[in-house]
């Protein structure tokens, strides 16, 4: 009897750039493009809107974790996570704790951030308020940032599952 065939690695470090289309099946995979959709909705809804306070936090630690999602999920699809020095050898460790860590923690932080801040502005959504309100923008925000925290506790997770199974890859 032939003995089962390795599970597919990442691509060479050297070869040519292709995508790792098994990632991007995955729920790993799957969750990272929600999370990267959720994350740009809730920092371009603070950004586009007058926001003071607190609210800078909250957007800053959202693009931070959005640009690290990004690079995490780029990294990914393309098979280079080797090429990271002393992260690439861990990608699995280094994505639970990006996930639970920095997702879920500052997630947590800016959705309560701008939570607050929705209920702080819910009178100006009576009608005949005549000034501009931002009660919408801050409960928008509010709301992807759960979902946003939601689904990196999932991909968390997910991630602590394969590493208690003692699996090294991603996928």
């Amino acid at each position: 009897p032939a003995a089962p065939p390795p599970p597919p690695g990442p691509p060479s470090a050297r070869g040519s750039l292709s995508l790792h289309r098994a990632y991007l099946r995955s729920p790993l995979g799957l969750l990272r493009l929600g999370q990267l959709a959720l994350g740009a909705a809730f920092w371009v809804t603070v950004a586009a809107h007058k926001y003071e306070g607190a609210a800078h936090f909250a957007l800053f630690a959202a693009v931070l974790v959005w640009l690290l999602t990004l690079a995490l999920f780029g990294l990914s699809l393309l098979g280079r996570w080797t090429l990271v020095p002393w992260l690439g050898s861990r990608w699995l460790l280094t994505n639970l704790v990006h996930d639970l860590a920095l997702g879920v923690g500052l997630y947590a932080a800016a959705t309560g951030i701008m939570g607050y801040k929705a209920g702080r502005k819910s009178y100006c959504n009576l009608p005949g308020y005549s000034q501009h309100c931002l009660y919408g923008a801050y409960l928008s925000a509010s709301i992807c940032g759960g979902i946003a925290a939601c689904l990196y506790l999932f991909s968390g997770l997910y991630c602590l599952s394969r590493r208690c199974r003692d699996q090294r890859d991603i996928i």
